[in-house]
């Protein structure tokens, strides 16, 4: 029977071992990611970088299902056989215009790189590692879709690391549904017979305003906010339809529910003063606050500060929007920390964070979350009594 210290210094051997399969990958893992950022694609959309990942992953030995959960650019690439199975999420959709200003192509390549290293961990210590190719992150949520199909009920652990502008260990991810409304009207000549027009346009108004006499009356941490999508053709017309979309956050799902019926108020009182009549649709995904595993963050914590980052267990003064990595977070524990490669004032979802997603400081991260994901699946697998304890942290977590 190997004695602690001695069980304690492989430890140590494996994860410089995995380090070192991380660094042997560098140039390719850098130019998959640069083809990524070069090639954006929206959500769902992603055909050349499923393919290029799932290729990168096939000629490493992992076994590929693609199409999962029914969508067609979401994948499950797996590599060893048993417990425990630890799963690394790849995210590679662009946003409209300004493509990978969310870095989610740094996202994608960490996590193909994490995965091929740990396979000398797998192969020296058993169970299992998958790579799930989750798109559509930003708009469509696929992780809740892939979670519905049942993949993560053979998963222990799920973990994805974000590229950021703070080395930070947990983020404070919000509950999150969309809403999309239209009002109806009834259309007139605005200046010659104006009192027998409908104003559509009028209710949007009025709802906007009431929101934001709402905002002063909700948690802190709660957000509402949209955009008219159509308000009218032409000035000299009273507009017969207006149309917005909107979303509405908060800590959990419960005052989610709670702000939903406030928010739908505020329409429907519009709809009152104005004569316009209402309607209304609720997404159907609603994506779920990130429960964070501090077990687990804390593993990648210690091995990310081997590298030699600095990293924060939170920032109250960072904001965060919402993920669909939440959804995973409530069915198996999870960890979503952030890694830097821009400045503190560059913005997320900026043209200046699409940069910095293709440039040397990017490639480092990408590299560090990679080591730092792989040293932690070492962790997980080696250390007696570890899946233990991040198991009971997330059951007691309710």
């Amino acid at each position: 029977m190997m004695d602690v210290s001695s069980a304690a210094k492989e430890i140590e051997e494996l994860k410089a071992e995995v380090g070192h399969r991380v660094d042997a990958q560098r140039q390719e893992l850098i130019q998959l990611s640069l083809k990524i950022h070069d090639n954006p694609e929206l959500g769902l959309q992603e055909k050349k970088a499923a393919s290029w990942l799932i290729s990168y992953l096939q000629r490493n030995g992992f076994q590929i299902k693609e199409h999962i959960a029914g969508l067609p650019t979401a994948f499950h690439a797996a590599y060893g056989h048993g417990k425990p199975t630890v799963a690394l999420l790849a995210e590679y959709d662009a946003l409209p215009g300004i493509g990978h200003a969310c870095g989610h192509n740094i996202i994608a390549a960490s996590a193909v790189g994490a995965a091929v290293a740990s396979k000398f961990a797998i192969d020296r210590l058993g169970g299992s590692i998958i790579v799930v190719g989750s798109p559509a992150e930003e708009f469509f949520g696929a992780k809740i879709d892939i979670v519905r199909a049942g993949i993560f009920e053979e998963v222990d652990v799920a973990m994805m690391t974000h590229p950021s502008v703070l080395n930070m260990l947990t983020v404070n991810a919000l509950a999150c549904v969309n809403l999309e409304v239209e009002f109806f009207g009834k259309s007139s000549h605005a200046a010659a017979r104006p009192h027998e027009g409908i104003n559509a346009l009028e209710a949007l108004l009025i709802s906007f305003n009431s929101i934001n006499s709402l905002r002063q009356h909700i948690k802190e941490e709660s957000r509402i906010h949209g955009i008219i999508t159509d308000g009218g053709e032409a000035p000299n017309v009273v507009p017969a339809h207006s149309a917005a979309k909107f979303l509405i956050r908060a800590h959990d799902n419960d005052y989610v529910d709670e702000l939903k019926k406030k928010v739908l108020n505020c329409f429907k009182g519009a709809a009152l003063a104005t004569g316009a009549r209402l309607e209304y649709k609720w997404g159907k995904r609603v994506y779920a606050p990130m429960k964070n595993n501090m077990a687990l963050a804390q593993l990648f914590k210690r091995n990310l500060e081997s590298l030699g980052r600095r990293v924060e267990l939170s920032n109250p003064y960072f904001g965060f929007g919402s993920t669909d990595m939440g959804n995973v977070s409530q069915v198996v524990p999870s960890i979503h920390p952030m890694v830097a490669i821009a400045p503190l004032e560059v913005l997320a979802h900026s043209v200046e964070f699409a940069v910095a997603a293709a440039s040397e400081a990017g490639h480092k991260g990408l590299l560090d979350a990679a080591t730092a994901m792989s040293m932690t699946v070492v962790d997980i697998m080696g250390q007696p009594g570890m899946l233990d304890k991040i198991r009971q942290e997330f059951c007691n977590n309710g």
